[in-house]
């Protein structure tokens, strides 16, 4: 009788135990992420790290500033575990609502991109102007961010919004920090004048490649994907500078899953998957072991400039403000 009681009292024990292993277990194996990415990326990132953890993701695809907007509406409840794959400057302003991580091969992330507070670097961007070669004489290919001003190219220039993209809105604090606040608005002021905005970034190399724009300001390796696929395009790294920054990735604080956010945090800043994105997107690695993308050139061949993350963010509505403003006067 003893013997069967203990038998029955370590039975009860395990399965105590499994019960809240199972349930642990089962709220591990799900993350949630709010996600500016392309859908493409996404299909095969989140196949890829369901396959190598076992951990499945549930992904709302929003555009950069509706999933920060997002996020903060639900800042006293969160819906999501992880904000993947938006500009830094919307992540630097509202680092508040997120929790600080150091994952778990942080010393194999290069200095140069550990510029975030409560954010982590997740690919190294750029901003480039693609040009359409059949639109666009060879010398008369814009060089500079003050060439985007000629009046030839009025209504040729596709830019997405600056109140609606991340990507856009670091476009738009690239020209302010190569010339200063004052001068800057008076250059991009002029650029202004040239654009056809569009709601999406990922649509402006699209309409050169297609001809129904002659230059389009966007990310590097949104435009090396239509070099690479043979269109009549080329890409042009701004001889006044250009900025090269980190988007990030961030844990949201009172996240509802939160190992399994982290777990996917590092996975996504490991080597194999940093590879992938480098083969996959064209984007840079943020690692020191990362290699630069194929056909591109190395960063030191390009004129970069320092980007002040806290500055941009920092100064965010007000600039956005202004862009609204003079938008508005241009009819766009």
């Amino acid at each position: 009788m003893k013997r069967l009681l203990v038998l029955l009292m370590v039975l009860i024990v395990a399965a105590g135990a499994f019960a809240t292993g199972s349930s642990e277990g089962g709220a591990a194996q799900r993350v949630v992420a709010y996600t500016a990415h392309e859908d493409n990326i996404i299909a095969d990132m989140t196949a890829r790290f369901t396959a190598e953890t076992g951990i499945e993701i549930e992904f709302i695809k929003l555009g950069s500033g509706d999933v920060i907007n997002r996020a903060v509406a639900e800042a006293n409840n969160p819906q999501a575990d992880v904000i993947w794959s938006i500009g830094g400057e919307a992540l630097e302003a509202n680092n508040s609502i997120l929790e600080p991580y150091t994952p778990k091969e942080w010393n194999q992330i290069a200095d140069v991109f550990k510029v975030g507070t409560n954010w982590l670097p997740y690919t190294g961007i750029m901003n480039v102007f693609i040009v359409n070669t059949e639109m666009i004489p060879a010398n008369l290919t814009p060089l500079t961010w003050k060439d985007l001003a000629d009046p030839r190219l009025k209504g040729l220039i596709s830019s997405a919004r600056a109140d609606r993209s991340g990507s856009s809105y670091m476009q738009l604090a690239n020209v302010l920090a190569v010339y200063g606040e004052q001068e800057g608005w008076q250059v991009y002021d002029s650029i202004l004048a040239n654009f056809v905005l569009s709601t999406s970034s990922g649509a402006v190399p699209r309409f050169v490649n297609d001809g129904e724009a002659a230059v389009g300001i966007t990310l590097e390796d949104n435009a090396q994907r239509f070099v690479l696929g043979g269109g009549p395009v080329k890409i042009v790294y701004p001889e006044d500078g250009t900025v090269a920054a980190p988007d990030g990735i961030a844990l949201l604080k009172g996240a509802p899953h939160p190992d399994a956010a982290k777990a996917f945090i590092d996975w996504c800043l490991s080597r194999s998957t940093q590879d992938f994105l480098v083969d996959a997107m064209g984007r840079r690695s943020v690692r020191v072991d990362g290699t630069t993308p194929p056909g591109l050139p190395p960063l030191s061949d390009i004129n970069t400039v320092a980007y002040d993350f806290e500055w941009a963010a920092g100064n965010r509505d007000r600039f956005l403000e202004r862009w609204t403003q003079k938008s508005m006067e241009l009819g766009l």
